[in-house]
């Protein structure tokens, strides 16, 4: 999840986000004109089809450069090639809390009465238990959490890679999404394909330990694939559907797919 927005140089941006940085620090009359010279650039104005002459425009144009992103960044997309790991040594110590709101209003959730809700198009919708969670096989990595706000940081995650939970509830591997919502009024969605990536966790432990509440207890997605504002703490539900869900951060402006 990301931080409450600082305004700082994004790392490996997204071309909407480097636009939209842009914008947001131009004043009009200004504005509409350093958007017309800047979508030129790559040949993004063909792209967008839009008139520029007003803020819905704009808008427009920005969203279509987004979704243009979006089928960019799935085309380039393997789910066979694996993010890098690192050993124990480069951990991170402490690991940057980070979310949209501060770390003295971090949720707090009951894990004994923690229930997974699973919906959608699966097969088995039954609710989960964290005892029942951490009873399926696990596996634990060492990867690098990526911000869009220009950090990054490593951290050593465990749990149950999300690919085996899908098919043990007897998800449609073949629909489009998978979708989350959380205890913090998160939510946020991913491709199947990422979903099914190897690497791609419902995170139990951070460091070998119970998943600390700053960090998501009782679960989190952790995807070393995708962006920080991608990975939603304190997960209560995942669905699977084929109709968009968009995302906290995704309905603000920022790119879907969010790539690493």
């Amino acid at each position: 999840m990301l931080a409450r927005p600082q305004r700082k140089a994004p790392l490996r941006a997204d071309a909407d986000l480097i636009v939209r940085e842009a914008v947001s620090r131009i004043e009009q009359p200004a504005r509409r004109a350093f958007l017309g010279r800047s979508l030129t650039l790559g040949g993004l104005g063909l792209l967008t089809g839009c008139s520029l002459d007003d803020d819905a425009g704009v808008e427009t144009a920005l969203r279509r450069i987004s979704r243009f992103n979006d089928e960019v960044q799935a085309r380039l997309f393997d789910g066979r090639r694996l993010a890098p790991t690192y050993p124990d040594s480069m951990i991170t110590r402490p690991f940057p809390f980070n979310a949209y709101y501060g770390e003295d209003e971090v949720r707090v959730v009951d894990g004994d009465s923690f229930r997974l809700e699973v919906s959608g198009l699966v097969a088995d919708r039954r609710r989960w238990t964290l005892a029942e969670l951490r009873a399926m096989p696990q596996a634990d990595q060492v990867t690098r959490h990526i911000c869009v706000e220009g950090w990054s940081a490593i951290g050593k995650w465990g749990g149950v890679p999300l690919a085996s939970f899908l098919r043990r509830v007897g998800a449609d591997t073949g629909a489009k999404y998978v979708g989350f919502k959380c205890a913090d009024d998160y939510h946020t969605s991913i491709d199947m394909a990422t979903a099914l990536h190897p690497q791609t966790l419902l995170a139990l432990t951070y460091d070998g330990q119970v998943l600390p509440p700053k960090y998501g207890f009782p679960m989190k997605l952790r995807m070393p694939t995708k962006l920080g504002y991608k990975n939603p703490k304190h997960i209560q539900a995942l669905y699977v559907t084929n109709t968009f869900p968009g995302g906290y951060w995704e309905d603000q402006g920022y790119n879907w797919f969010g790539g690493s």
